[in-house]
């Protein structure tokens, strides 16, 4: 019994030099991957539905995730699309948010105000558009803020 304890004392200490010795060898730190690395920039944005003229003072109606790197995903009900049209528009996001031109819809007030947080291809978006009522949310013709 007292044999193998050695001989088990001896191989632990063995290893544990053998891996001191590789933590202190020049380059060897740098040959181990850092896993912060990735192939896409972050895309990942939450997109939400508010009552109201401003989304920080209106009452959420709803929310969804939506994530296009490296594949489309998230609580969206139409992720594959909702990421197309941002990689189409990116950069004019009021083209995908406001409402048809050719729509009749009452001119009451009862504002609405869609968002979307978060980041698209590692830049910060913070984006809210305010439809007049409902009627003129539910005429946008995207897919990015139908959920």
């Amino acid at each position: 019994m007292r044999s193998i304890a050695k001989g088990l004392g001896l191989g632990s200490a063995a290893m544990a030099l053998t891996a001191l010795t590789a933590l202190a060898w020049p380059g060897a730190a740098d040959a181990a991957p850092s896993g912060t690395e990735s192939l896409y920039a972050p895309s990942a944005l939450v997109l939400g539905v508010a009552n109201g003229e401003d989304a920080s003072t209106g009452t959420v109606l709803r929310a969804v995730t939506l994530v296009c790197a490296p594949k489309p995903g998230g609580t969206h009900p139409s992720p594959k699309a909702a990421c197309a049209e941002l990689r189409a528009n990116a950069s004019e996001l009021d083209a995908l948010a406001a409402p048809q031109g050719n729509v009749d819809c009452t001119k009451e007030w009862n504002p609405m105000t869609v968002t979307a947080d978060g980041v698209w291809q590692g830049h910060r978006i913070n984006y809210a558009y305010t439809y007049g009522n409902p009627c003129g949310m539910r005429h946008a013709d995207s897919a990015l803020f139908r959920f």
